[in-house]
């Protein structure tokens, strides 16, 4: 895929972040959207797998920390394949398939997650298994600015360091917001990106809605092997990429009622049709 194409893929991602947390009547909708560009440079350019055989042992793992982005993670699988897209119809409703929170039930989800601050954990666990097999596969791990505030992240990031797990990539979707406020409101933690290399990770700042610059950070860590693991801080807005709901001051977790539902789809098809007119010129 080329750019234009990944930032169709994404514009397709948030169309059924939608579409799943309206037919709830509401949900987790800031920050699955702010994470949208990045998942789709994932499964549109960068991982190894197979939409028919979820597990395939060559495939790269992915560990969306922060659970309640699971909207976005179940848009890309059901544009990719991996289940029927009539599931997202199920989201975080009683015997779903798909629950409100990422599920290794779910084909192509590698961790369950939810409670904050525990995905960055399993990451590490799954890239040393890797290291010590020999096998070249990549761990990605999504986390949030606000599960940085937990203790279990920073006793990974040590982990990680020590344990040379330079097959690893955090990203931290930094979009300045968590469930009880702004960052600075609720924890300041200064500079992520020298804390986390003071900690023995390779670590830089991104546009998180930029596709070119994602990519070329992603390969660029890809091809460092200095022992060291990556993280990659994605400045982001949260609710990215639909105008109303990142203008909702607290769009954490919200309710979508037919007519704001209808609001965002609206925007996404007015992209999609700029989207469409660049690729056929």
């Amino acid at each position: 895929m080329n750019n234009t194409e990944i930032s169709l893929f994404a514009n397709d991602i948030r169309r059924n972040v939608v579409y799943a947390i309206g037919k709830k009547g509401g949900g987790h909708i800031g920050g699955s959207l702010s994470i949208c560009d990045l998942i789709a440079v994932l499964y549109g350019d960068v991982m190894k797998y197979d939409s028919k055989n979820p597990d395939w042992e060559e495939r790269d793992y992915i560990v969306c920390s922060k659970g309640h982005a699971a909207p976005a993670l179940y848009s890309a699988l059901a544009l990719k394949g991996f289940f029927p897209p009539e599931w997202l119809d199920e989201l975080n409703r009683p015997g779903t398939n798909l629950p409100g929170h990422s599920d290794r039930k779910v084909p192509g989800i590698d961790a369950t997650t939810g409670s904050l601050g525990q995905g960055l954990s399993i990451a590490c666990g799954i890239a040393h298994g890797l290291k010590v097999q020999g096998r070249g596969q990549n761990v990605f791990c999504i986390t949030g600015d606000g599960e940085n505030d937990e203790g279990q992240i920073w006793e990974a990031a040590a982990y990680a360091a020590n344990y040379n797990l330079d097959n690893l990539i955090m990203f931290l979707d930094w979009n300045k917001k968590q469930i009880d406020g702004r960052n600075e409101e609720v924890m300041q933690l200064g500079d992520l990106v020298m804390k986390y290399h003071a900690f023995g990770w390779n670590s830089r700042k991104v546009n998180g809605h930029d596709i070119e610059e994602i990519r070329q950070n992603i390969y660029k860590a890809l091809e460092v092997k200095n022992g060291r693991p990556t993280m990659l801080l994605l400045d982001t807005v949260k609710g990215a990429g639909i105008s109303c709901i990142e203008k909702i001051e607290n769009n954490h977790c919200i309710g979508l009622p037919e007519n704001l539902m209808k609001e965002c789809l609206d925007e996404l098809s007015f992209i999609r049709e700029r989207l469409d007119k660049e690729i056929c010129n």
